[in-house]
């Protein structure tokens, strides 16, 4: 049994420390944040501003590996999740008629959710975990280190106001804004490794309320795009949907999104929000911006190994990526499962540190790049930077979501990349997968992906509308 102190009591520091304690360790979870959820879910979700947790309130969804992370390991929380309103969705489903069986097919769920319902669940069970203790409104104040001659420093402990804890590991799960880095900087032998990338694209998004069971009359992909923005359908728990509206930072009709009424206006031309919104949805609250985003990788240890022992990041405080391709839940969940189930080796410090760094470099580090290149992409593409493709490669990898949405075995290897169960270029590599793909855009020789949203006209004229009638309330529908 290892002693271990879990810094950050979000989704990914509860999940560590519930995963770790349920593995036998006698765990100490804290946070800093004097308010906790309190099990009344729109209530934290709507009326808690969370300014250190800027995602909390963006629309969510769970990837298949997060929900196999969390069958394995706290199954009682994933019916408690079930229970409080998410409900699971196989992406085969968008099939008038569910296609015979292929292996792995169980795999293909996406749980809809908001992110406080997860928050809700494993803080529920992590409260009656009698080998772990949660300090709330308690603020780590640094790290307790010792040096040891020819090896990186090793944190035995943490420092925090109600005095010193010693710990056989020390887990930093305190999101991006994680100041253990600071506490490092001073420590380390050589400068730890960091990449950020800016990300050049801004979210909107508003909430509604559906009338009970609601899903739209006819059949619509949850995303559109325009040449210059995209927008997200998020059907969610308790009947709620989320609207994302996504356009490049530095469109100069971004501060117009934040007025309800022209987010509403904007969105209903979207097909993919148009046809839940026509479906009688109220809205709920107002509009809520996030932008300044950036994907950081930030490990520690590079490639002649650990920089400090005794400590391992997980969560936003290793790798912290854009919400597009919604990957950071279960890039945490598998962090702390690899955690919990090598824990009681972490006496051997720096054996225990290199692994860990490896196993994250081999597994989690590509899905850190591949945001990074679609972020590239979208903003290139939202900004007006990329033209259609031309050439045959670029034809055939345009062509893979509009060809899934009929061709059922190109939907399988959709949803394994959407699913991170398998890289894009290895599940659309694959000679069937191509010839599908080939004889798909043979069928169609004049095609080419077009927009599925408003033209930069149509965008730009319904903004002027919405303020020329907000200057007349009369006129106001």
């Amino acid at each position: 049994m290892a002693r271990i102190a879990v810094i950050g009591a979000g989704i990914t520091g509860t999940a560590t420390a519930l995963f770790l304690a349920r593995a036998g360790h006698d765990v100490t979870l804290l946070e800093q944040e004097a308010r906790a959820v309190t099990g009344r879910l729109d209530e934290d979700f709507f009326d808690w501003p969370r300014p250190r947790v800027p995602q909390a309130i963006q629309p969510h969804a769970l990837l298949s590996p997060a929900r196999a992370v969390l069958k394995a390991e706290v199954p009682d929380v994933y019916d408690h999740l079930k229970r409080l309103g998410a409900w699971e969705q196989h992406e085969l489903d968008w099939f008038d008629a569910r296609p015979a069986y292929r292996e792995g097919d169980e795999h293909l769920v996406l749980v809809r959710t908001r992110r406080v319902l997860l928050e809700t669940a494993l803080r529920s069970a992590a409260q009656f975990q009698s080998n772990l203790r949660l300090l709330q409104g308690t603020r780590v104040l640094g790290l307790q280190t010792r040096q040891t001659t020819g090896r990186p420093p090793q944190v035995t402990g943490i420092t925090f106001a109600g005095g010193q804890l010693h710990a056989d590991l020390v887990v930093d799960a305190a999101g991006q804004r994680s100041p253990v880095g600071s506490w490092l900087d001073g420590l380390v032998a050589r400068p730890l490794r960091s990449e950020r990338h800016r990300v050049g694209v801004a979210y909107a998004c508003r909430w509604y309320r559906m009338p009970s069971g609601t899903r739209p009359g006819h059949r619509t992909p949850y995303t559109s795009a325009s040449p210059h923005a995209l927008s997200i359908a998020f059907p969610s728990d308790n009947d709620l949907l989320g609207v994302a509206l996504v356009c490049a930072t530095k469109d100069p009709t971004l501060p117009a999104l934040t007025d309800p009424n022209v987010f509403d206006a904007l969105a209903v031309l979207f097909p993919s929000s148009g046809a839940w919104l026509a479906e009688g949805a109220e809205p709920v609250g107002g509009v809520h911006i996030m932008a300044g985003l950036h994907n950081r990788w930030r490990p520690t240890a590079d490639e002649r190994g650990p920089l400090v022992t005794g400590l391992v990041r997980v969560g936003d405080a290793l790798v912290h990526t854009n919400p597009t391709l919604t990957q950071g839940t279960t890039l945490a969940l598998r962090a702390a499962q690899r955690i919990a189930a090598t824990a009681g080796t972490a006496a051997h410090h720096y054996l225990y540190a290199d692994a860990y760094g490896r196993w994250a470099e081999r597994v989690l580090k590509p899905w850190y790049d591949l945001q990074v290149i679609a972020d590239r992409d979208n903003e290139a593409r939202l900004s007006g930077v990329i033209a259609p493709p031309v050439d045959a490669e670029g034809r055939l990898k345009a062509a893979r979501f509009a060809c899934a949405l009929e061709d059922p075995t190109v939907m399988r290897a959709w949803a394994r990349a959407r699913h991170m169960l398998t890289m894009p270029d290895e599940a659309f590599g694959t000679d069937e997968i191509r010839e599908r793909l080939t004889r798909w855009l043979a069928a169609r020789p004049e095609s080419r992906p077009g927009p599925s949203g408003p033209t930069r006209r149509q965008w730009e004229q319904t903004i002027l509308d919405e303020a020329d009638a907000a200057r007349r309330p009369s006129c106001r529908h």
